[in-house]
């Protein structure tokens, strides 16, 4: 049994560098990028400043290139 499979439903992420708090009990997050769950004990990839979750690398790098591309758009 890993640890969060007894909870059920969503659960509210406070994303750190490195770990995360868990606000609200849960089984999955949803993917910031694709809307996918993705159950806790796979969650690897996230941005702690957006406080967003990622699928994957893959994920985690096309939001990565959104938000590149809206600092250009910006002019920053």
């Amino acid at each position: 049994m890993n640890r969060f499979e007894s909870f059920d439903g969503e659960a509210v992420i406070d994303f750190g560098d490195g770990d995360f708090v868990m606000l609200k009990p849960g089984s999955y997050v949803v993917c910031a990028v694709t809307g996918q769950h993705i159950p806790l004990e796979s969650l690897r990839y996230w941005n702690a400043t957006l406080n967003e979750a990622y699928k994957d690398a893959d994920a985690a790098l096309v939001r990565w290139k959104q938000l590149q591309a809206e600092k250009a758009d910006s002019g920053e």
